[in-house]
């Protein structure tokens, strides 16, 4: 009787890795309604109807957010709701970012494309955070609409994201920052994934590491402000002409990055959106060539994105994004590590390729 609970406590570990990764949102609309219009009161001094709500979701991330419509001076907002603890601690993080950026007098002009924070109210029993709305439309939303301006809108992104790395950088020799960029974001995988913490995956993981360290020593990157998670879908752009009108989510971004990163996975994850295939499968197939596609090189030239060397391991700076993307994932939400199909999708397939197997 005593391997009772672990067997049944390994079951239920099993069955949560087969639940979808992504929230019913059907299944919690009712009462998210009626959350998010008590919100909605909370900052309209009870003057909301449902009419006034739109676009209610919950996110992989563990946030209810909604869009409230503007009363005459009032702007149009979006407002997001933390449903976790780790969900309120990265609100209250890109709050804080967002402060900072806003007041930062070097970005100069870039600051129109930040979100003004509003309301950043995280105590309480109904915390919240409330955002003015950006004009403009979602990239990944224009994107699937129409592909064939997948190119222009690429070229605004990555230049815009160049410009705020050009504002706020310098270059630095990396070897003193090496350990802070890397081993917390391991730390993280071996916390949030069972794979990552025995057996081939421990070993796998153990190979990154000193793949990166040894790849990245010596050299010299541009080290600034770096947003953390700039794919498609956290910026908006214009729908007439695809120019970019702002950047969202900015809970992953740091003063002191390696803002290369930045360029690298809206790249990787552009080609995640055109191809239909995993991000993990994308940066896995980078790891086994040697080196990304001509047609993400080339893309990459429209940023301030250091030029692989002939004898620098090519694959180093995908790795680097790619962990701070996944690790970024996975401390955001427990749905990640705990979702088999994330986890073999997205997280196997690249440590396997750095493992050799």
């Amino acid at each position: 009787m005593e391997d009772a609970f672990p067997r049944v406590e390994l079951w239920g570990s099993r069955l949560r890795g087969l639940l979808p990764l992504r929230p019913l949102n059907l299944l919690t609309r009712p009462a998210d309604l009626l959350t998010a219009r008590r919100l909605a009161n909370r900052l309209r001094a009870d003057t909301v109807c449902f009419r006034d709500l739109h676009g209610l979701q919950r996110t992989v991330s563990d946030l209810l957010v909604f869009q409230l419509e503007g009363k005459g001076t009032q702007p149009p907002l979006v407002v997001k709701y933390p449903c976790s603890s780790r969900a309120a601690a990265s609100l209250a993080q890109g709050c804080d970012v967002v402060r900072q950026l806003t007041r930062d007098d070097r970005l100069d002009e870039w600051r129109r494309l930040l979100p003004t924070v509003e309301e950043c109210r995280l105590g309480g029993p109904f915390p919240l955070v409330a955002e003015g709305r950006l004009p403009g439309v979602e990239g990944n939303e224009l994107l699937r609409r129409a592909p064939e301006r997948t190119r222009p809108v690429a070229v605004s992104a990555l230049r815009a994201v160049g410009d705020l790395h050009r504002a706020t950088g310098r270059p630095e020799p990396v070897a003193t920052r090496v350990r802070e960029w890397v081993d917390p974001r391991l730390a993280v995988l071996a916390e949030e994934i069972r794979w990552c913490r025995q057996g081939p995956g421990a070993a796998a993981t153990e190979a990154l590491r000193d793949r990166l360290i040894r790849g990245l020593a010596g050299r010299t990157l541009t080290v600034a402000w770096t947003h953390g998670d700039y794919h498609p879908g956290n910026i908006m752009l214009s729908e007439e002409h695809g120019t970019l009108t702002g950047v969202i989510d900015w809970a992953d971004a740091r003063p002191d990055g390696p803002c290369a990163i930045d360029s690298y996975i809206f790249v990787l994850a552009l080609r995640q959106q055109l191809g239909g295939r995993q991000l993990g499968r994308i940066v896995a197939d980078v790891v086994r060539r040697g080196s990304l596609l001509p047609d993400d090189r080339r893309l990459l030239t429209e940023a301030d994105v250091p030029p692989p060397d002939e004898d620098a391991d090519e694959a180093v700076l995908p790795l680097l994004t790619w962990l701070w993307h996944v690790a970024g994932n996975a401390a955001k939400s427990a749905r990640y590590g705990r979702s088999n199909r994330w986890v073999a999708g997205n997280v196997v397939p690249v440590l396997r390729a750095v493992a050799g197997r």
